[in-house]
């Protein structure tokens, strides 16, 4: 897909397949059966990880890193999840005609396991992460919190650290592409704005986790650090994505990444584009 003079490309590196109550706990089984479309045929709710590839021209750069290198399914019933793998996101990479070296910059809008993941781990049999030459940007308020956020251990941490550069509200970080605050799922959560030629994409990181949420923008996630503020970001955001015209890009949002966004009433509607 191209946003004028730059090249967009979702780079899909795994999926979490999960009981769509466990992650919408104000949801109940009624709910979900008026809103099975957005569930597979065994009624899991597929939430995918990965990146979002932007180019310009020779130059490169990737938002968000994928769950990472761990190719075996595994299960957390407990925590609703019937199985989570990541490990395809270099894969994705070479099928779109790039290597981990041609990316100068990953931007990665909160510390959040399923967005770090390349730049933390290596692959099997390297000794680096496959991303290590290149910056690692993280809003200021997201790297003071790292020590409380969940997966973000000493050892995760200390890849990181070597190469993160914090950034700003309003910060260029590649040639028309700025960072967006947009605090609500973690204090310091960035999202990225790619814009040339008159068109606009927004790179919305976790402010929605499912096109269902586009259509109920009131759906709290479990464990959101602020499930008010969070509400009112969403509402904020589909209408803005709505009434500017902007294209959405969703990395959980599996097979419709990118979209649109069309009011509905008092609610949005998610118009997939190819």
């Amino acid at each position: 897909m191209r946003v004028g003079d730059l090249r967009v490309s979702y780079v899909p590196d795994g999926v979490v397949k999960m009981v769509p109550r466990s992650l919408f706990p104000a949801t109940s089984d009624e709910t979900w059966a008026r809103n099975s479309r957005y569930l597979d045929s065994s009624g899991w709710l597929t939430i995918s990880a990965g990146g979002l590839l932007i180019e310009n021209g020779e130059r490169a750069m990737l938002v968000d890193a994928g769950y990472g290198p761990f190719t075996e399914p595994v299960s957390m019933m407990e925590h609703g999840m019937a199985t989570m793998y990541g490990g395809s996101l270099l894969d994705s990479l070479d099928r779109l005609g790039r290597g981990p070296h041609d990316i100068e910059t990953v931007a990665i809008t909160h510390l959040h396991i399923e967005h770090l993941g390349w730049a933390a781990h290596p692959a099997p049999g390297e000794s680096e992460p496959a991303f290590a030459h290149a910056a690692y940007l993280v809003s200021q308020r997201e790297w003071d919190d790292r020590r409380t956020t969940f997966g973000v251990t000493e050892e995760v941490a200390a890849a990181l650290a070597r190469r993160v550069r914090t950034v700003a509200d309003g910060d260029e970080v590649f040639p028309g592409v700025r960072a967006v605050a947009l605090p609500g799922h973690t204090a310091g959560q960035m999202g990225y704005e790619v814009t040339s030629a008159g068109e606009r994409l927004l790179a919305f990181a976790d402010v929605l986790h499912s096109p269902a949420q586009v259509a109920h923008p009131d759906w709290a996630i479990v464990g959101e650090s602020a499930a008010e503020e969070s509400a009112g970001l969403r509402r904020e955001v589909l209408g803005r994505l709505a009434d500017e015209g902007t294209i959405g890009f969703g990395v959980h949002f599996a097979d419709v990444p990118f979209g649109r966004v069309r009011r509905m009433g008092d609610s949005f509607a998610w118009e997939p584009l190819a």
